[in-house]
């Protein structure tokens, strides 16, 4: 698991996120720059290719190249939020979707829908997971990835916030698959939803709160 640095930007931009009085608005933005930090991290997790160019006063500059197969999963509704930054740092990015809810009553992921590219397991996966509370959609999700032959090794997944148990148990059934968060919560209540937390990162992202919520 890789843990973005806790700096005070960082933390800063997580207070805006965490208040329950934050504007629609604010939470987007916000939460988008926190966004694009996991994102960073996560793409520099992917194999780079050697690459040398010629610079404007004719100079060779020894770099390299961005990963060619590289795609994007989006966990459906929350993952979604990830998408337009992933879009805007890589352009031309295939985004796969993944649609998995959890029982209310068992609390068990069901998968409902996937839609994949067909060479998916070519390449490298952004599996885009915001909240990782008991490990059970990030789990499910990667069976999906699994099943259309994505090696556990070529998966990175893009988290936003994380309860303990759920990095434990994500870990222990998956330990070849890069993580990177950027939050550990101190655990979570009876309802399931972690604390000190943020609420439901979908609901919030997408200006969907009930009214009794807001």
């Amino acid at each position: 698991m890789l843990l973005l640095p806790q700096t005070s930007l960082l933390r800063a931009l997580h207070t805006v996120v965490r208040d329950r009085n934050a504007s629609g608005r604010d939470f987007e933005i916000y939460s988008r720059r926190i966004i694009r930090l996991l994102l960073e991290t996560g793409l520099d997790l992917l194999p780079f290719e050697k690459r040398e160019v010629t610079t404007p006063v004719g100079e060779t500059y020894h770099g390299l190249e961005f990963p060619r197969r590289v795609c994007g999963v989006s966990v459906v509704r929350a993952g979604e939020s990830m998408e337009t930054e992933l879009r805007e740092m890589v352009p031309g990015i295939r985004i796969g979707k993944i649609l998995i809810q959890r029982d209310k009553q068992t609390k068990q992921p069901e998968l409902f829908y996937k839609h994949l590219p067909g060479d998916i397991h070519t390449g490298h996966v952004l599996l885009m997971e915001p909240m990782l509370a008991t490990g059970g959609s990030a789990l499910a999700a990667l069976d999906v990835l699994r099943e259309a032959g994505v090696p556990d090794e070529n998966v990175v997944l893009i988290n936003f916030l994380a309860s303990p148990t759920g990095l434990e148990r994500f870990s222990r059934a998956a330990p070849d698959v890069k993580v990177v968060t950027s939050a550990v919560e101190d655990g979570m209540n009876e309802n399931a939803f972690m604390v000190p937390g943020i609420g439901d990162f979908g609901d919030r992202f997408f200006g969907t709160v009930p009214a009794a919520a807001s």
